[in-house]
């Protein structure tokens, strides 16, 4: 989701730069910086940004200035003779109650809001059609460098993700080799209850063989992340906005690793785990950056 763009434009008398940043988000978060007296362009940019992009921090800046030197500055008379009969009203008042009132400066009352009118300085825009279609081509480079960014990151999602294949296969393997060490365990477990017990319910022995048997297992949660990784190929392979759903998934990966090794009883299996973790978590890192 991270990337950068900038533009400039021109018609007679007037020249604009755009610069366009985006860094990661889980959301869609536009802020728009716009010339005072161009308002009226930030709903139809708002509108296409969030049809072209489906996550990041997006800024987007416009700046315009005049190429002929113009530094037209006026007074409004009229609000300078209100702000007078304020500032005098404000005297007398303070003088009333015996407060004594520096004499204002010229700046001062120039700079109270409306008296100097300083928005011919700034220059006029053309239409905004010329301004919207500007950014198109804007937006257009945008797209360019973030493709550019997906193509190198794709690389490497599909790299850790042949290697979290590899520990699922190498942990399929293992607990298919400890299956008789398990086997061996139960029945030396078994062996030392009937020698301990003056009378076993044999029942409710193969019930609790059954549990443990079924708490041992993890041929589901391989089974699982087998399918994660047929999902997230298929995912790192589509076309459009997948970042939320192959965020989703590197939890579903996490929490079936979890379990693996809370289930292994396995040395070997709980290393495998371990690695899985680490590798999940590094290609989780990567995700947040897929739109």
């Amino acid at each position: 989701m991270t990337g950068y763009a900038a533009r400039d434009g021109a018609v007679p008398g007037l020249v604009w730069s755009w610069e366009m940043r985006g860094v990661n988000a889980k959301g869609l978060d536009l802020r728009l910086r716009l010339p005072d007296r161009m308002g009226a362009l930030e709903a139809p940019l708002r509108d296409r940004m969030s049809k072209a992009l489906g996550r990041g921090n997006i800024n987007l800046t416009l700046r315009l200035a005049r190429t002929d030197g113009s530094t037209a500055q006026s007074v409004d008379e009229t609000a300078l003779q209100a702000a007078l009969a304020a500032m005098a009203q404000a005297t007398r008042a303070a003088e009333a109650a015996g407060i004594v009132v520096a004499a204002p400066r010229p700046a001062d009352i120039l700079a109270m809001p409306g008296v100097f009118d300083a928005r011919g300085a700034e220059p006029d825009p053309p239409d905004a059609r010329v301004f919207l279609d500007d950014f198109e081509r804007l937006l257009a480079a945008f797209h360019q460098m973030r493709a550019a960014e997906g193509a190198a990151l794709l690389g490497v999602l599909d790299r850790q993700l042949d290697e979290i294949a590899t520990l699922v296969e190498a942990a399929a393997a293992r607990a298919a080799a400890r299956q008789d060490a398990i086997a061996d365990a139960f029945r030396a477990n078994v062996a030392k209850l009937i020698a301990a017990a003056e009378a076993v319910d044999s029942a409710r022995l193969a019930q609790e063989l059954a549990l443990l048997a079924v708490k041992a297992d993890v041929t589901e949660e391989i089974d699982r992340l087998r399918a994660h990784v047929t999902a997230a190929r298929d995912l790192l392979s589509a076309e459009g906005p997948v970042g939320r759903k192959l965020d989703f998934l590197m939890q579903e990966f996490n929490r079936e690793a979890n379990t693996l090794c809370s289930k292994s009883a396995d040395t070997k299996l709980t290393r495998i785990g371990l690695d899985l973790k680490v590798r999940i978590d590094q290609m989780r890192e990567q995700v947040q950056n897929v739109e």
